[in-house]
């Protein structure tokens, strides 16, 4: 199964108009199932998977664990959810001139997160689909890896020393 999941905060019809796309052009027949917030009248409205505008939290990760990859906004949260439950990831940043997005922060996170394994990047929704088309081929070769749930002892014994180290101001 394919989650798409937009995040909550503005519509994102690029995105889900480039999936609705890609799904009409691949010979196999793939589950697809979208979160999107509530569209405005004028929306873009798939043909090809099924949505709605709301998931309990419960519900939200339910999906995350029974997809076999997720496709998403470039949102924090959703790539660290991914990445915590080894689900490879598609991102697609919003971007701040298509007022999408306040600003092109999101492009700033896809530029910094390219070589994270199993997570695939398309710029636009002219790459999409053969971002997408990698990302299937991928999903049958390997899981990602996890993300621990706590951080690394390394991590969190050098930010204890350095707390006890620093000066007050």
């Amino acid at each position: 199964m394919i989650f798409l999941t937009i995040g909550t905060h503005e519509p994102f019809d690029r995105l889900i108009k480039a999936v609705d796309e890609w799904i009409e052009q691949v010979p196999q027949e793939y589950e697809i199932f979208a979160q999107v917030v509530s569209p405005p009248v004028e929306a873009y409205i798939p043909r090809n998977f099924e949505m709605t505008a709301h998931l309990s939290p419960m519900e939200y990760e339910d999906r995350i664990r029974q997809a076999d990859l997720i496709v998403s906004h470039a949102g924090m949260g959703t790539i660290l959810t991914a990445f915590t439950y080894g689900k490879p990831i598609i991102i697609m940043p919003r971007r701040g001139h298509f007022r999408e997005t306040r600003n092109d922060h999101q492009y700033t996170t896809v530029k910094n997160l390219t070589k994270r394994p199993g997570l695939f990047v398309a710029e636009d929704e002219t790459q999409f689909s053969i971002v997408m088309d990698k990302a299937i081929k991928s999903v049958t070769n390997a899981t990602p890896p996890r993300l621990s749930a706590v951080a690394d002892v390394g991590f969190t014994d050098a930010l204890h020393r350095f707390l006890l180290s620093s000066t007050k101001l």
